[in-house]
């Protein structure tokens, strides 16, 4: 005896499985499954992906589409975590697709009988096809075709080119954010990634709303993130986001704040160029202008590279703060009456889902459509909210903020 442990025939079909969806067309990875699920005893298998907007989820292999908040696959979907239901005698499970801490959709699988070992297995399908749609939709069209319910504009596909998942994260702290109209953006984008222990967040509004608004918020894009690999500091990566606006777009500015959170130290720092302040939420309240600072003129006005650098803020958060950053049409938008959708609105709906301890993607999702349905319908500007949180555990003593 060697005292290895002997390999379930289970076990190797989910090794073959793994082998093989690296060779398949997107569709094909998901027949593949299917089979898979089949010989394991499942009923069948479908993929779920949720739509631009995060309204409806589309089954990739044909079929009607589920609405994200009126029926038990959108349960899943909006708590992250899985749903089982009875009936037509059989089982039906509901399991979310997460890339780290991004929502993609549900997986909808159907069965006789579900023991432990079979949700196991279930779980790690779940887990499997998530990474393949993940890696796959890199270079094929296939899964963006699914989730479209029309077409964009030009500037549109541009600007989302360039844009990250909506949600990224550890176990200490996430960064999430929505934009809309959806398929008719002009200048707004947002970029977050998590270096070591910091996580860095951006939000940008270009002026105006045509094809060069996208390429502003692009360009101003590609210098942080450029900066930012380069290992540039806060200050550093702003002044290269200036430099690269007044070296290619002379004629157009735009507004922006750029954030890094430590999410070892709790210590949140930014730098603010005429765009809205961010907002802090505290205990279930608004900080009142806890993050107002003195205004300093939008990226891309050249003369600003010769004067004083951009200054760079820092205050230290408490385990469980929220950071709300977001672009004026959010605040601004308004009813055919003219009501403000106001930044009193704003921030206490976040609070009363935070208090509801609901998932900061889901908060984000119905934010949007709140204040889509304030306007009817009808954006007149763009809207992009960021939500940042910091969760450590660790029940490390921290000063408070001053």
């Amino acid at each position: 005896m060697d005292g290895t442990t002997p390999v379930s025939e289970n076990e190797l079909l989910f090794e073959e499985l793994v082998r093989s969806v690296h060779d398949c067309a997107p569709i094909e990875a998901l027949e593949l499954a299917d089979r898979y699920g089949e010989r394991i005893g499942l009923s069948g298998i479908t993929l779920h992906l949720v739509d631009l907007q995060q309204r409806l989820l589309v089954p990739l292999t044909g079929g009607p589409a589920l609405d994200v908040d009126a029926t038990v696959a959108g349960e899943a979907y909006r708590s992250e975590t899985l749903r089982l239901v009875e009936g037509d005698g059989e089982l039906s499970l509901w399991l979310p697709l997460r890339d780290g801490a991004d929502r993609m959709g549900v997986l909808h699988v159907r069965a006789p009988l579900l023991d432990e070992p079979t949700l196991r297995r279930c779980q790690a399908l779940a887990s499997l096809l998530t990474l393949t749609v993940t890696s796959k939709r890199a270079y094929s069209d296939t899964y963006v075709l699914r989730t479209r319910t029309r077409p964009v504009e030009l500037r549109t596909e541009m600007l989302r080119a360039f844009l990250p998942p909506r949600t990224l994260g550890t176990s200490r702290g996430v960064s999430t954010a929505v934009l809309e109209p959806a398929y008719e953006l002009g200048g707004d984008a947002f970029d977050h990634s998590i270096t070591q222990d910091v996580l860095h967040a951006s939000i940008l509004d270009a002026m105006g709303h045509d094809l060069v608004s996208g390429l502003t918020a692009s360009v101003a894009m590609a210098g942080a993130r450029g900066a930012r690999r380069n290992g540039a500091d806060l200050a550093e990566l702003t002044a290269s986001v200036e430099q690269a606006l007044v070296d290619w777009l002379p004629e157009r500015f735009c507004t922006g704040v750029f954030t890094t959170l430590n999410l070892s130290t709790g210590e949140f720092a930014w730098v603010n160029c005429a765009h809205p302040a961010p907002l802090l939420l505290r205990h279930g309240r608004l900080l009142e202008d806890a993050l107002e600072r003195a205004p300093e003129v939008p990226l891309g006005i050249g003369e600003v590279l010769a004067a004083e650098p951009r200054t760079v803020h820092r205050i230290q958060l408490e385990p469980g703060d929220r950071v709300l950053l977001h672009t004026d049409g959010v605040t601004e938008a308004h009813d055919s009456e003219g009501r403000m959708f106001g930044p009193e609105r704003f921030a206490d709906f976040v609070i009363r889902a935070t208090s509801a301890d609901e998932p900061a993607p889901e908060t984000l999702r119905r934010l949007i459509h709140a204040i889509h349905d304030h306007q009817h319908g009808s954006f007149t500007d763009d809207a992009t909210i960021m939500l940042l949180e910091w969760h450590p555990d660790d029940g490390v003593p921290r000063p408070r903020l001053g």
